[in-house]
């Protein structure tokens, strides 16, 4: 009976397992320009698009014409790894983590480079939530003092 359950608890946690290749063609499906739902405003929005024969995404935050941020996304073997270029100046990596649902990808934590502390301001995890073809919910939390503060950005694809 033991062999049992441990077996049912294998294949349920296998099955539950990101699949790094199949969540990066999700993310690239995001190719594109998205702006909040429930702004008006065109100073700011989301650009998308791949590069390097399509084995990186970028998302390219815009604000007033600018570019303010950016975060890479790419396989490392069977890994899916985001690089967020903050205005911070620093770079958190985070890897893909367990996803919620088949219609959500999540990002944790695994390092940084020019953070001097983890005590100091950096992002933490990030995770998308695919409601439909041309709307998402981006979630992420940002690390400071040990304290995360979770913010949520429901973006149409404009």
């Amino acid at each position: 009976m033991k062999m049992i359950w441990a077996l049912l608890i294998l294949v349920t946690s296998l099955s539950a397992t990101a699949d790094p290749r199949q969540d990066f063609e999700k993310l690239k499906s995001l190719v594109g320009e998205w702006k909040r739902a429930e702004s008006d405003n065109s100073d700011f929005y989301i650009s998308y698009q791949t590069t390097a024969k399509g084995s990186v995404l970028i998302e390219n935050w815009i604000y007033k014409g600018a570019s303010h941020s950016l975060t890479l996304y790419h396989l490392d073997g069977e890994n899916l790894l985001a690089t967020h270029y903050c205005p911070q100046g620093n770079q958190p990596r985070l890897k893909l983590d367990k996803s919620a649902s088949q219609n959500s990808i999540s990002f944790v934590f695994q390092d940084a480079t020019n953070l001097k502390s983890l005590a100091d301001s950096h992002q933490h995890s990030l995770s998308f939530e695919f409601v439909d073809k041309d709307r998402i919910l981006r979630n992420e939390s940002y690390s400071k003092d040990g304290q995360l503060t979770p913010t949520t950005m429901n973006l149409v694809r404009q």
